[in-house]
């Protein structure tokens, strides 16, 4: 065991052990107390693979058949600080690396396709051929406007949501299929918005595949209404205001 994943299990508080066919691990994506306590959850949960919402399948697949190459494969994806993320990789044991990142085309796809033409054939399964009840989708495009420092247009947020959808159906996609391939316990790493239970990952694994248990923990920094299965408040980090550039005058 290398250092770090050493005082990974020192520093990081034990958390509950789920016991669910797939968990799911959000995040604050530059919170690196976040990714400790990811690791630390991995490294009690010895999951057969692990998701990343990070990697495209390509990505994870370099990653996975040569652990040297994980570093390279992050720089390829695009996602900046490695260096936080990199306990979660120590921490994998014998797990798979899987990738669920969409590529940038197909996000782009999704405004002007929509998110069932580009999911394919299952997305029934998932429910993206079926519009959002009103009060959901006027909710979701309440918080990516928030998310969005209020730049853009309310009605812009329609595709924003639509993107998240299909996002977030790739994802339990793919951790259904990691299940069927090497078994439970898999785990997912994700942005903390992919694992509310409400409308996000566990919920249309829930819908897609009812029998399969789930188990989400948000690792956040404050507490929030934001609906999980189990919460871990990690200290908060100091980083610029992300909407400064675009609300100063």
């Amino acid at each position: 065991m290398r250092l770090a994943a050493l005082l990974i299990c020192l520093a990081t508080p034990a958390l509950a052990q789920p016991t669910a066919d797939i968990v799911i691990l959000g995040e604050v994506h530059d919170n690196p107390h976040a990714h400790l306590g990811q690791a630390a959850a991995l490294t009690a949960l010895r999951p057969t693979a692990v998701v990343f919402e990070m990697l495209t399948a390509e990505e994870a697949a370099k990653a996975d058949a040569d652990r040297t190459q994980i570093a390279s494969a992050w720089e390829a994806s695009g996602w900046r600080d490695f260096p936080i993320y990199a306990p979660i990789f120590d921490a994998l044991g014998d797990a798979r690396i899987i990738g669920a990142a969409a590529p940038r085309d197909a996000v782009r796809a999704v405004y002007g396709d929509g998110a069932a033409a580009l999911f394919g054939p299952d997305a029934p399964r998932f429910g993206l051929d079926q519009p959002l009840p009103d009060e959901q989708q006027a909710a979701r495009q309440a918080l990516q406007f928030e998310a969005h420092c209020q730049a853009m247009p309310l009605e812009m947020m329609a595709g924003m949501v639509d993107v998240q959808r299909y996002r977030d159906a790739v994802f339990a996609r793919a951790a259904l299929e990691a299940l069927n391939t090497y078994g439970p316990p898999v785990a997912v790493i994700a942005g903390n918005g992919h694992a509310r239970t409400d409308w996000a990952v566990p919920a249309l694994i829930a819908l897609a595949a009812p029998d399969v248990t789930t188990h989400a923990t948000g690792f956040v920094e404050a507490a929030s209404d934001t609906p999980f299965d189990d919460v871990q408040i990690v200290p908060p980090v100091d980083r610029e205001d992300p909407c400064a550039s675009l609300t100063s005058k």
